[in-house]
């Protein structure tokens, strides 16, 4: 007996030799959809942190409501959580260097990553770049486990943007001008 969706996989061109999406598959798929670049930082009891991250987007505008999904792995993700606030700031391509110092690959410790770029406060005490093309200050309103991942859900108390700029974004496992 046939399978109905298999007429129609037959007709896009698929094949029984399609792979299953297996996690390094799944992977190289995510790695060909072009993200934006931001570093999210927090403050607060928990104390500072930060790390970059594509892994933002948008839930609402009433109220204004985005998410962010933070490796359970990760120590500034215990951080983001027990401070209850973050900030989202959106990269231009001229950050493209404190990206680099926020994912940790140029062996910069935490408080000399803060060190560089321009950084103020909005409203919850989160780090906002100053240099950002833009900036979500948001408190935490939720946070679910889900796979391997913290989805944090904020919602945004304050934000800005630049009039313009270049957007710094991540595609084919490389940094883009955008």
């Amino acid at each position: 007996m046939r399978n109905p969706g298999d007429a129609a996989e037959n007709q896009a061109g698929l094949s029984a030799s399609v792979p299953p999406a297996d996690g390094q598959a799944y992977r190289d798929a995510m790695a060909r959809i072009v993200s934006s670049v931001h570093i999210i930082t927090t403050d607060g009891p928990a104390g500072l942190a930060g790390l970059t991250m594509t892994a933002v987007a948008s839930i609402s505008d009433r109220p204004p409501t985005l998410l962010i999904c933070v490796n359970r792995s990760l120590h500034s993700g215990a951080r983001l959580i027990a401070n209850g606030v973050f900030c989202v700031n959106t990269l231009t391509a001229a950050d493209q260097p404190l990206a680099d110092d926020f994912a940790g690959r140029t062996g910069l410790h935490l408080d000399e990553r803060f060190g560089r770029g321009v950084w103020e406060k909005l409203v919850t005490g989160a780090p906002a770049l100053t240099s950002a093309l833009a900036v979500f200050d948001c408190r935490l309103v939720e946070v679910k486990d889900v796979a391997t991942h913290h989805v944090l859900i904020g919602e945004v108390v304050a934000a800005r943007h630049a009039p313009g700029g270049v957007s710094l974004t991540y595609l084919d496992r490389a940094y883009r001008a955008v």
